[in-house]
């Protein structure tokens, strides 16, 4: 299995920038589709960027395409998401996740092993 552990969550004003990183444990994870998603308060998790294994295929939510950008680097066992032009409604906690073998990059329950999230918080 794989331990994943996010970092650089914080507090942005919007039209700022943010960049999380996930770090991954184990000497397969080039074998893991990676995913990044996000619960705000009252709401239930969404899914916002997905990348498969090579890092050759990303997948976005219509709410974050061409503001985020997803990327992995296997020698260093990290994924990350580049977040620009921040809105309020982006603050949520995001978590990190990875799955294998690959069912779907776009539903939470495809996801096999989690982070404990990273609080994002863009003020207006």
């Amino acid at each position: 299995q794989v331990q994943l552990v996010e970092s650089g969550g914080g507090l942005v004003q919007a039209g700022g920038s943010l960049r999380l990183s996930c770090a991954a444990s184990g000497r397969t994870f080039s074998m893991y589709a990676m995913g990044w998603f996000r619960q705000a308060p009252g709401k239930e998790r969404e899914f916002v960027a997905a990348i498969d294994g090579s890092g050759g295929s990303t997948y976005y939510a219509d709410s974050v395409k061409g503001r985020f950008t997803i990327s992995r680097d296997n020698s260093k066992n990290t994924v990350s998401l580049q977040m620009k032009s921040l809105k309020p409604e982006d603050t949520a906690v995001y978590y990190c996740a990875a799955q294998y073998p690959v069912r779907s990059y776009y539903r939470e329950r495809a996801f096999d092993y989690w982070g404990q999230g990273t609080q994002v918080t863009v003020s207006s």
